[in-house]
């Protein structure tokens, strides 16, 4: 993903801190991206694919062809430990789709460089395993596996692990046009 982010940013002919500047995102972070040390939140990656004038799936995922039928396979190459730390796209790798569905690993801890994200459009967290802490502004909701979200994307919002059992959620964006 970081090389991927680097010729993104290249193809655009934006310096990093143009890309940081556009998306709203400090440059040392999308440096930290762009070196692999870190990876982007869903709304961090919302911002830059907005940024860079390309599909989120973009960032994350390479384009599928257009069968109307989208299969996505669990990835065998990476280690266990790379799959949990990296947002994998399942869904929505094709321009013309509103959606994009991540199976993702959410921190134990708020990071300090992961803001809050808003974005236009609406989510749909659904807890697969783990315990999550779901903060929408001020208000924090505490889900367990098996529990769903579902909001504004325009309203602040940080995913948090809690507990002993590391977390799994499926997120589904669906993007205003």
């Amino acid at each position: 993903m970081s090389i991927k982010l680097k010729l993104l940013r290249v193809q655009a002919g934006l310096t990093l801190e143009e890309l940081a500047q556009a998306a709203d995102l400090t440059r040392s972070y999308v440096s930290k991206l762009e070196r692999g040390i870190s990876t982007p939140s869903v709304g961090a990656a919302l911002k830059l694919a907005k940024a860079l004038h390309v599909q989120v799936e973009e960032v994350f995922a390479e384009p599928s062809d257009n069968d109307p039928v989208l299969i996505s396979r669990a990835q065998a190459t990476a280690s266990p430990d790379a799959r949990a730390k990296t947002p994998r796209v399942v869904s929505g790798a094709s321009p013309d789709r509103r959606m994009i569905a991540f199976v993702l690993t959410p921190t134990e801890e708020p990071v300090r460089n992961h803001p809050m994200s808003h974005h236009k459009g609406e989510e749909l967290l659904y807890v697969l395993k783990g315990r999550v802490s779901l903060q929408l502004a001020g208000r924090v909701e505490l889900l367990n596996a098996g529990d769903s979200a579902h909001f504004n994307s325009s309203i602040p919002h940080k995913i948090t692990s809690v507990g002993k059992q590391q977390a799994s959620v499926l997120l589904v964006v669906a993007q205003e046009e």
